[in-house]
């Protein structure tokens, strides 16, 4: 370039573009003042960029997974035609729903059951924003676009937004995503979407209640609610998975069921409600709502890591611990808190797979009746641990195995009335009528047997046999 930097250059006319020409003509930028953001502003926005594309790499991937995980645990093959292994099988369902007919039926709310699929997917989204993925990294001052933009250094958190009030952040847009599914079901028309969408609002409603406090008990032993801090105490003292066992089954238990995830998918449970909230949903729409299970799936199971696995801290690992300040120790703890999260995104789908669905009423009392009593429960022990001063490991290891002993002895004794008990039927298998002897397999003995051959026959080859 020419004495005299970029000015020099453009006057000579020496290896400038027309673009830069016509910017250094039209502002110069030797008269405007540079703009000054922070470094956290900088690496906040990269933050955005990176994880927006991998969440949604995420998604697609983890339907994916699932389909593999179900094909294996149903002993069949799973998407194995589009790519090798199938792995271009997302991008073969996307689209798909891109090309497919959008359509919607009579009577819909138009406005309401367009914004739908967009209410529920903007939560999904923005919920990471305050999770710490690769803890603290040092900028020093460097200018950007020829001096226009000054960023001014310093130790910033790689997390697209440094807030106070994290896990706040956290509870409130978890919240949000219900509305995506009460107006979908509302604006549908359709009496089956109507009472999914009431479900999915009923559940959000009462599983609030104990997974608030689960975060309550962790909070009262860490006493900070920032997301950083929440980490650095775990990485300092301990996992809170050790302190807290039974927390963190609450709070995983009501993840699941606000993500609406099996056993707790009865938003859209197919034998009563055909598709539920999203049965008139097409296309694209259909493909928000689909895509939106899974980004909450992945921003749920990131706040899990950071409550009770120790978000991006790995014992024994120097770069994992939160003093480690660096470009290299930040990937590494981004990898491995990306690492915990897919974890527990595989482990939720394995349960989908293995435990059956449960009724609506069932998944009420269960937060009602049971999550809710054990959620007070933990929190006030928890509250008297802490004013004792006992809140190391090995007394609180000791109070949670009391309060399961309490939580299996006391179950029981309390009162209950069951509503749904069985009624006798003439003819039935299980609660026939008093008196009643109800025959329901084959009479032959023969047919009672495994083998086709009868009995005292010699035992036939079989054909091509050698």
């Amino acid at each position: 370039m020419a004495p005299g930097g970029l000015s020099g250059a453009i006057s000579t006319d020496a290896g400038v573009s027309p673009w830069a020409r016509a910017l250094y003509y039209a502002a110069p930028m030797s008269s405007l003042p540079p703009i000054e953001i922070s470094a956290q502003f900088f690496v906040g926005v990269i933050v955005i960029v990176l994880f927006i594309h991998l969440v949604l790499g995420i998604c697609a991937y983890a339907v994916y997974a699932e389909r593999k995980l179900s094909a294996y645990i149903q002993d069949r093959l799973g998407p194995n035609r589009v790519g090798p292994l199938g792995l271009l099988q997302p991008l073969a369902d996307g689209l798909k729903f891109i090309v497919k007919e959008d359509f919607a039926p009579k009577g819909v709310d138009w406005a309401l059951f367009t914004i739908a699929p967009c209410a529920i997917i903007i939560p999904a989204l923005i919920g990471w924003a305050v999770i710490p993925w690769g803890g603290w990294i040092e900028i020093h001052d460097f200018s950007l676009l020829w001096g226009a933009i000054h960023v001014t250094g310093g130790t910033v958190l790689v997390a697209a937004s440094n807030v106070d009030i994290g896990i706040v952040f956290l509870l409130a847009v978890a919240s949000l995503g219900v509305y995506g599914v009460t107006l979908g079901g509302w604006a549908s028309f359709n009496k089956y979407s109507m009472l999914g969408g009431l479900r999915a609002a009923a559940g959000v409603i009462s599983y609030e209640i104990p997974m608030g406090l689960a975060i309550l008990a962790v909070v009262l032993l860490v006493g900070n609610i920032r997301t950083d801090g929440l980490v650095e105490a775990q990485a300092q003292h301990g996992w809170m998975i050790l302190y807290q066992p039974l927390a963190a089954l609450l709070f995983f238990v009501c993840i699941m069921a606000e993500g609406n995830r099996a056993p707790f998918d009865n938003a859209e449970c197919e034998q009563e409600l055909v598709g539920g909230y999203h049965t008139e949903y097409s296309s694209m729409r259909f493909a928000l709502f689909f895509l939106a299970e899974y980004a909450h799936l992945t921003t749920a199971s990131a706040f899990f890591v950071l409550l009770f696995l120790g978000g991006y801290h790995l014992p024994l690992v120097g770069w994992t611990s939160p003093e480690a300040v660096g470009l290299g120790p930040a990937l590494l703890k981004g990898a491995v808190f990306l690492g915990k999260a897919v974890s527990a995104i595989v482990f939720m789908i394995i349960l989908r797979w293995t435990l059956p669905r449960i009724r609506w009423d069932q998944v009420m009392k269960l937060c009602w009746n049971g999550l809710i009593p054990i959620g007070i429960l933990i929190v006030i022990s928890t509250a008297v641990m802490v004013y004792l001063g006992w809140t190391g490991i090995a007394p609180m290891l000791l109070l949670n195995l009391a309060l399961l002993v309490v939580i299996l002895v006391a179950g029981p004794l309390l009162p209950r009335a069951d509503v749904n008990h069985r009624v006798r039927m003439a003819g039935s298998r299980f609660m026939p009528l008093h008196g009643e002897r109800v025959v329901t397999g084959p009479g032959s003995h023969q047919a009672r047997r495994e083998s086709s051959v009868p009995e005292g026959a010699p035992d036939r080859p079989l054909v091509g046999a050698h």
